[in-house]
């Protein structure tokens, strides 16, 4: 059972995570005018793996060859495969199409921790959330820019990063439950995740010319992506994960594309429009009824199917 003060503290770092990942989509396009896709993932997860042997040097040894294939898993996953996808097919086609459609993890997210995870059992609400949700970005995505040209080599790698996220989440959850420090096994699954981009160095356009990070807004995006996006919110993140549970703080992956229409506003001059407003509510409102509290709040009264005791923000939920 979780206290009030615990779970605060995974949803704190949930939304922090996302308000983060959700202003990657930005730094990302401003570094591919400079840099590949590849390089400018192997670049930031390398300088993230640098911080994190900084912050906590000491040595880190796993108990059984289970456990460290299940690291291993986990950097081919979330940190190799599902940012290479993702940076690929930003080349492809727009943000706002890639930001839509990896917000679909958590659907797949759920699906595999029904059948693979204990007591994360998928509930109307979660359901009715996510097409509450979907429906929101949709409309900030496809009606607030007056239309989206579609692509479909990008749209397929979005999806296939959504699903890949999906397998992450359940390895998260399942490496947070062995109770290592979070940040050494953070920093494993780097290494991980950096040792399986090094065969595509080979083959794929690497050939990053470090003269561009002399220009602030290359090095500063960079160093925001490495620091901040990879190497604290994936300890944030899977601190969040440990905390709520998988599918819990997947649903916190519908904000990001509402925090990227919001911060695009200064960033890059838009203009909310009637469509994005609206959008944004649904969003948030698909967040409240995925969590199952929306409900409750309109009825006034506590869940009577969670019983004497038992606190409605436990992972069993």
């Amino acid at each position: 059972m979780l206290s009030n003060k615990t779970s605060a503290a995974g949803h704190a770092a949930a939304l922090f995570t996302v308000i983060v990942w959700g202003t990657t989509f930005i730094s990302t396009k401003v570094l591919l005018r400079a840099f590949s896709p590849l390089e400018i993932l192997f670049l930031r997860f390398v300088l993230g793996f640098v911080m994190l042997c900084i912050i906590n040097p000491k040595p880190f040894r796993t108990k059984s060859k289970k456990e460290e294939a299940m690291m291993a898993l986990a950097g081919l996953t979330g940190i190799c495969l599902y940012y290479l996808l993702e940076n690929v097919a930003l080349t492809y086609t727009q943000a706002s199409n890639i930001s839509v459609i990896v917000s679909i993890a958590p659907i797949f997210t759920g699906i595999l921790a029904h059948f693979f995870l204990d007591g994360e059992k998928l509930k109307g609400s979660f359901i009715v959330g996510f097409f509450c949700a979907i429906a929101g970005i949709g409309l900030i995505s496809f009606g607030g820019s007056g239309g989206v040209a579609f692509n479909p080599a990008g749209d397929l790698m979005a999806v296939a990063a959504a699903m890949i996220w999906g397998v992450y989440s359940i390895l998260s959850r399942k490496i947070g439950s062995l109770g290592y420090d979070v940040i050494q096994t953070t920093r494993r699954t780097f290494f991980y995740g950096i040792a399986c981009m090094i065969p595509a160095l080979f083959f794929m356009d690497f050939h990053p010319s470090l003269g561009e990070l002399r220009s602030g807004v290359n090095l500063f995006n960079m160093v925001y992506l490495g620091l901040g996006a990879s190497a604290m919110c994936f300890v944030t993140w899977n601190i969040s994960v440990r905390i709520l549970g998988a599918v819990k703080t997947s649903i916190y992956i519908y904000m990001v594309p509402v925090i990227t229409i919001i911060i695009s506003i200064p960033v890059l001059g838009e203009v909310i429009t009637p469509w994005t407003a609206a959008g944004t509510f649904l969003t948030l409102a698909g967040l409240f009824i995925s969590e199952g509290r929306l409900a409750r709040l309109w009825a006034g009264r506590p869940d009577p199917a969670a019983g004497p005791g038992r606190n409605l923000n436990s992972p069993e939920e």
